[in-house]
């Protein structure tokens, strides 16, 4: 069995919350230093993310490895990631604390 850490998984909640309440503003409402993506494999969820994480080569990998498997076609409307969202959330929740 592995061990919980209690302080990361403090973090990881409130980094989950606060990207939710982002997530459920008016679609058409992304303030300005943000950028709306879907993510998901088959139900997307929307989730608004700093534009400051488009410099991050992690993110960078990730946009880079959607648009080798999946073009840029996006169905959405937005930019699109076909990833777990608890993958994806994750990877936000290390970016904003690096």
């Amino acid at each position: 069995m592995g061990i919980l850490r209690l302080p990361s998984l403090i973090a990881n909640t409130k980094h989950f919350t606060k990207l939710q309440s982002l997530c459920n503003r008016n679609h058409s409402d992304v303030s300005k230093g943000y950028l709306a993506i879907y993510v998901g494999e088959i139900q997307k969820t929307r989730i608004v993310v700093p534009i400051s994480f488009l410099e991050q080569p992690l993110f960078q990998d990730l946009l880079r490895k959607s648009e080798e498997e999946f073009g840029f076609h996006h169905p959405m409307g937005g930019l699109t990631i076909h990833c777990e969202e608890d993958v994806f959330m994750n990877l936000t929740y290390r970016l904003s604390v690096s």
